[in-house]
């Protein structure tokens, strides 16, 4: 059968562990070039995870006639450029989440590959870990019944490497993350909400940076409407005193609450009184699940990616709604 050779854009953090060794680990998938900027970088991070190439430009690994799928884990400010850049390559494309700054570049990503008749993948990995896969069957064998409301709260602590206005992380930064810790945060969770209850057609919220200690939001709340008609809240505040992590799915038989980060156990309260707690930890490579999906599907097994640039638009769109008032101020 056929390899998929695979070329990384961006060898940060995030593929040490995560994802870059499990285009290796994935059968009938292969890791054959990398890169950074920093040419030293790239191939301390080739030597080190055995990958034959790399390189400090990326027109240099897309062009690469060994490379057959590229994935872009690089901030969201560059997805687009990159992305079309590949399809323009006629490679496909595995891209990091969020997808994009805007809903608008989202778009232009997803019509450019269709364009190119290029496959466009999202790095949303919640869609096929099996912890929340058990979610989605509980939810689907109709175990709490119809469901009618969903609550999401996630605070933390500031933390202190968001206190040098000089040497921000740029996940704080809007014009390279599009935004602050919610959206590389709540994205995960929307977009799983998505994948379980269908797309939300209805956002109303507000934005605000109580420290004023970057340049992004630090606090956002919200409600949502699904298009079958569940309504949502949620709240996400990056300055408060602990950490907490819960969303919760109601229905008229029980509920199921769980944490969107972690491996906390799955609570299920039944309208009987009975309780159960499900324990199904992360795997080691966590966007490893996901990735099989994509390799299956470029070796011809359609239907079974189930994240895709279409799927993931929306949940930038329900971002840029929240987002859009704090972003024109």
């Amino acid at each position: 059968m056929k390899i998929i050779k695979w070329g990384i854009i961006g060898c940060g953090n995030v593929t040490e562990v995560k994802s870059g060794p499990a285009f290796q680990k994935t059968p009938n998938s292969a890791l054959v070039a990398v890169m950074r900027r920093d040419a030293k970088l790239a191939e301390d991070y080739a030597k080190r995870h055995n990958v034959p190439k790399w390189y400090s430009n990326a027109i240099d690994l897309i062009n690469d006639p060994e490379v057959d799928a590229v994935y872009i884990a690089t901030p969201p400010s560059s997805h687009k450029e990159y992305t079309i850049l590949c399809a323009k390559a006629g490679k496909p494309v595995y891209v990091e989440k969020p997808m994009a700054l805007t809903f608008e570049e989202c778009n232009e990503m997803i019509s450019v590959c269709k364009e190119h008749n290029v496959p466009l993948f999202v790095a949303y990995y919640r869609r096929s870990l099996p912890r929340f896969l058990k979610i989605k069957e509980l939810i689907d064998q109709n175990k709490i019944g119809t469901v009618r409301h969903v609550n999401c709260v996630l605070y933390h602590p500031f933390e202190e490497r968001y206190d040098d206005e000089i040497n921000l992380p740029w996940t704080v930064l809007p014009h390279i993350s599009g935004g602050g810790i919610f959206v590389d945060l709540a994205c995960h969770t929307l977009d799983f909400l998505d994948f379980v209850l269908g797309p939300i057609k209805s956002v109303r919220g507000h934005a605000s940076s109580q420290l004023k200690a970057y340049p992004a939001e630090d606090s956002v709340s919200m409600s949502f409407l699904f298009e079958n008609g569940i309504h949502g809240t949620g709240l996400w505040n990056f300055a408060s005193f602990e950490r907490y992590d819960n969303t919760e799915i109601v229905g008229d038989k029980g509920k199921i609450s769980f944490s969107t980060f972690g491996n906390d156990p799955i609570h299920v309260q039944y309208v009987n009184g009975e309780k159960e707690s499900i324990t199904i930890e992360n795997p080691l490579h966590i966007q490893q699940p996901l990735i099989e999906t994509v390799v299956a599907e470029l070796l011809g097994n359609e239907g079974v990616n189930p994240s895709k640039g279409t799927s993931a638009a929306r949940t930038t769109w329900v971002i840029d709604e929240v987002l859009n008032e704090f972003r024109n101020l």
